[in-house]
Formats: C-alpha cells, sequence, structure tokens
C-alpha cells in the first residue's frame, strides 16, 4: 500500500504527543479542516484519497471534499454532518497527534465531553459569517469544565467575508472575553479558510494583516506536559491476583494502572476506603520486579500485610492519601436524553468502583447565554450544565477534578439499562456561584 508521504528521518522523528479535540457549530466546517490538515501535512494515504476523490466525483463535486477523510459512516457522508467522534492519528517531523473531530449539532454535544475528557488541547471552530453562537460558547463551556489547558478559536471560512481584519477580530473579542469569564487558561485565535487552506498548514497570501502562527505550527509548538508523576499518586486497584499453584503458593498481588504519581518499593501505603495501611514490598512490571513505578503504567504491587483488598480498592500513599466520603458535590455534563431528576437512583462508577448512589439535590444548572445560575432546576437535561449533590451508598476516595482529572471524574449511570447519564468533575467548576441551601432529606433515603 503507497502513501504519499515518506517517513521523517530517524534524527527528525516525532517524540512529543499531543491530544486534542475539535469542535463548533454545525457546519463550521471542522470536518473539512482536519481533512485539510491531513491533507496538507502528507498524512493521507493514497488510496485514501483516491477514495475520497471518487466520492466527491460521485456527489458531483470537481474538487476533492476533504471532509470525508473524517466523516465515515454512511450516514454522515449522506447527510454532510458529523454525528459520532472521530479519531485520527497523524504524525509530522515535530510531534504525533491524536485527533478527536467531535459533532456540532446540539444533540451531539455529549459526543465532546468523550472526545475532550483527555485533551491538551480544544479547536473551537466559528463561522466568520454568524459569529460566536450558542454552541460555540457550549463548547467553550465544555473545555473549560474539562479543564483542557490551551483552546484555539479557529475563525473558519475567511473567504466568505473577503478576509476582513475586522471581522476576526470582533469575533476573536467576544468569545476570549467569554472563555476567560469561564476560566481557560489560554486562547489563541487563528483566522483560516479550511476549504481554501488558508493559515491551516500553510500562511496564507490574503492575510498579510495576521502575524500569528498557523494551525499546525501551533499545534506542534504548543506546550504540553504528560508529567502525571508530579500528581498526588493513586492506584486504583482492577484486579487480584493470587494463583494458588505450587510455584507460587503465597503469591498475592494487585493489579491496575497506575493512575497519576510513582509508587516505591518501600513506600507505606493507606488502602482507602478501608484505612488500613501497610508497605509496598514489590511492583511487578511486565513480569520483571522494579522500584519504582510511575503513571501510566499498567503494574501489579504486593504488600507487606495480608490485607481484604478488592476491586474498585484505592491505594495511596499514607502521607498523601485523599479524604472519602459517601457525599459528593460535583459539575455535571448531562448526557442521556432521559433527564436527570431529584432523588433518581444512581450507580456511580469512580476508576474502578462503582456503587449505588442517589441525587440528593440539583441546586443549580448553568444557563449559557451570560454564565448565570439557574436555581434549583429540579432535572437537567441531554447536554445540560449544572451542579449536583450526591449521596453514595459505600464511601470514595476523590479527589478534586482541578487537582486530577483522572481520579476527580466519575460517571453516573442509569442501574436499569446500564446507560451512561451524565459525565461528572467533582469539586469546584468554572463558577463562582454560591452554594444553595439543601433542603431537607427526602423520604426513603435508605443509606
Amino acid at each position: 500500500m503507497s502513501t504519499s508521504t515518506e517517513q521523517p528521518a530517524p534524527e527528525l522523528a516525532a517524540t512529543t504527543l499531543l491530544r486534542f479535540a475539535t469542535a463548533g457549530s454545525v457546519d463550521d466546517g471542522k470536518s473539512t479542516l482536519v481533512g485539510r490538515l491531513l491533507h496538507d501535512s502528507k498524512s493521507v494515504l493514497a488510496d485514501q484519497l483516491e477514495a475520497v476523490e471518487h466520492a466527491s466525483r460521485s456527489r458531483g463535486q470537481e474538487a476533492p471534499d476533504l471532509a470525508l477523510l473524517t466523516d465515515g459512516l454512511r450516514a454522515e457522508r449522506e447527510q454532510g454532518i458529523t454525528i459520532d467522534v472521530a479519531y485520527r492519528y497523524f504524525a509530522t517531523p515535530r510531534r504525533r497527534f491524536i485527533l478527536a473531530d467531535t459533532p456540532g449539532h446540539v444533540q451531539y454535544t455529549r459526543n465532546m465531553v468523550t472526545g475532550a475528557s483527555t485533551a491538551e488541547l480544544a479547536v473551537v471552530l466559528v463561522d466568520a459569517r454568524n459569529g460566536v453562537v450558542e454552541q460555540t460558547r457550549r463548547h467553550a463551556a465544555v473545555a473549560a469544565l474539562l479543564r483542557v489547558p490551551h483552546v484555539v478559536l479557529a475563525v473558519n471560512k475567511m473567504d466568505l467575508v473577503e478576509y476582513r481584519e475586522s471581522v476576526f477580530a470582533a469575533i476573536a473579542e467576544e468569545f476570549t472575553t467569554y472563555a476567560s469569564e469561564l476560566g481557560v487558561p489560554e486562547i489563541t485565535a487563528i483566522p483560516i479558510s479550511a476549504l481554501a487552506g488558508d493559515n491551516v498548514v500553510e500562511p496564507s497570501a490574503h492575510m498579510d494583516w495576521y502575524g500569528g502562527p498557523t494551525v499546525l505550527e501551533h499545534l506542534e509548538t504548543v506546550p504540553v506536559s504528560h508529567d502525571l508523576t508530579a500528581c498526588h499518586a493513586r492506584f486504583p486497584v482492577q484486579y487480584v491476583i493470587r494463583p494458588q499453584t505450587a510455584e507460587h503458593p503465597d503469591y498475592r498481588g494487585y493489579a491496575g494502572q497506575i493512575a497519576a504519581g510513582a509508587f516505591r518499593v518501600g513506600e507505606q501505603i493507606t488502602v482507602l476506603p478501608s484505612g488500613k495501611t501497610s508497605t509496598i514490598t514489590a511492583i511487578d512490571a511486565l513480569g520483571e520486579p522494579v522500584d519504582i513505578a510511575w503513571a501510566p503504567q499498567s503494574v501489579t504491587i504486593r504488600l507487606a500485610d495480608d490485607i481484604d483488598i478488592s476491586r474498585g480498592d484505592l491505594l495511596a500513599p499514607s502521607g498523601d492519601a485523599p479524604a472519602t466520603s459517601q457525599d459528593v458535590e460535583a459539575t455535571v455534563c448531562h448526557v442521556a436524553d432521559q433527564p436527570l431528576t431529584v432523588g433518581q437512583r444512581v450507580l456511580l462508577k469512580h476508576t474502578t468502583r462503582t456503587v449505588k448512589a442517589i441525587v440528593k439535590e440539583i441546586p443549580s444548572r448553568l444557563t449559557l447565554d451570560d454564565l448565570s445560575q439557574h436555581p434549583e432546576p429540579g432535572r437537567l437535561v441531554a447536554n445540560d450544565i449544572g451542579r449536583v449533590k450526591v449521596r453514595t451508598a459505600e464511601p470514595l476516595a476523590l479527589d478534586a477534578y482541578a487537582d486530577s482529572r483522572r481520579t476527580g471524574s466519575f460517571l453516573l449511570i442509569d442501574p436499569a439499562d446500564g446507560t451512561t447519564l451524565a459525565a461528572g468533575m467533582a469539586g469546584e467548576s468554572f463558577t463562582t456561584t454560591k452554594a444553595v441551601a439543601t433542603a431537607d432529606d427526602e423520604e426513603g433515603w435508605d443509606f
């Protein structure tokens, strides 16, 4: 199978990885931008490009529709929209990329939560003719809520507004003001035309008033950190290994993936939620003993004491263990078609632990137009962002999401059919609204 690009020389091989997501309103050109990015950076296989050209000709288009490089579902191609998150992997000599192209329709906003949950950068597209719309604000709010550290505002279709600087400046100022109020730490605005290729990979000849980077240049140079070892050390137990064979009669190990931080042999740890303590006597990684292991390695940890530990328990250094609680306060993005209501019984999944819970209160729902809080809405519907208070049947060891995206996040699940109801971020959100006074316990409260 032939490709349209040669492999980079070994000395130029990309060493860093950037995960990023694209978002925007309907027809803002997300898939076209991604296609242009892949095409102009020579990251498209020759047979893929040939298939896109054939599909474009069959639809009566002379030029290849680069959006088809990401819109792979038949329904997406027929309707000309993006329905599901499309993941693409590509690389330049400077960096490797994992890209999540998320849908623009309001009913698919929940897909952006999936695509941006692990992203270090979000590209939010805006149609230069329409400016900042409600869906733009919703995507900015989701990016802020998920604490995506870098946001790029790509003002697309500049060719349709005659490449006017005033149009770009007005949109950039409005979006930057809004996103800054949400707490987005870094915002970079870039005027582009994904269809024509202006400022995507190559600088535009039509916008000499813009002196900033192209989209690809910014993606290649934005600073990213994957150093999870600086975070609070956390190890959710996934599986207990106890072979009880003649060769390993007394072996008892706790297997899983280190969520954050590092663990060392000889370190004292606390098992949560029980609170029991022990000492790490051995760490096995890929079948070999090691003295230290760090996130995101998958390892088996052995302890000095025989403690009752099972899937869902959390190991943490005794001097830096999180507090456990049955009361969870969080901001959630509701992703299910059925509403989330006060008094509803749910399952809460945190790392490898799933417990029964009840929605005690929904203090507020975020109004995206002015970032105000609608108090006591009583329910959240699909794509709503709001604050919730949940009571769990068993104690949980959650970190604040601001401290750890891995151990500060959770899911609310419908116990009847396993449907994911909401994605939650524990602790304070991007808002500074004072908490609403809680109501008395509902009747039937049983844990």
